[in-house]
């Protein structure tokens, strides 16, 4: 399936709008990682743990939202937005949250 955050694809007419689809993720970060970005946070760097835990949550999420586009019979999703929040005590959730329009080229 074609995605892309663009409302249209070039050379590809959009023939049929489906509706607006959605993916929701929200996914936990555990101790040893909050430990681990810490230190990453007080010596400086990335906090790789933290980045694979966004990847992971990010792909759930469009993935979430290609099958839903499917359902409606759909091969491909245009002007995709993702949002990004924490969540939660102390913020130790993470929600990603996409969002698309499904099409028919």
């Amino acid at each position: 399936m074609l995605m892309t955050t663009t409302p249209t694809i070039e050379g590809q007419p959009i023939r049929e709008y489906k509706g607006v689809v959605t993916g929701e993720v929200i996914i936990g970060a555990n101790v040893l990682k909050d430990f681990m970005a810490g230190l990453t946070d007080f010596f400086g760097g990335r906090s790789g743990s933290y980045e694979k835990v966004l990847i992971e949550a990010k792909e759930k999420a469009m993935e979430e939202m290609m099958q839903r586009a499917r359902a409606l019979g759909a091969n491909a999703i245009v002007g995709i937005d993702l949002d990004y929040e924490t969540i939660g005590q102390s913020s130790s959730m993470l929600m990603v949250a996409t969002s698309g329009t499904a099409v028919v080229l």
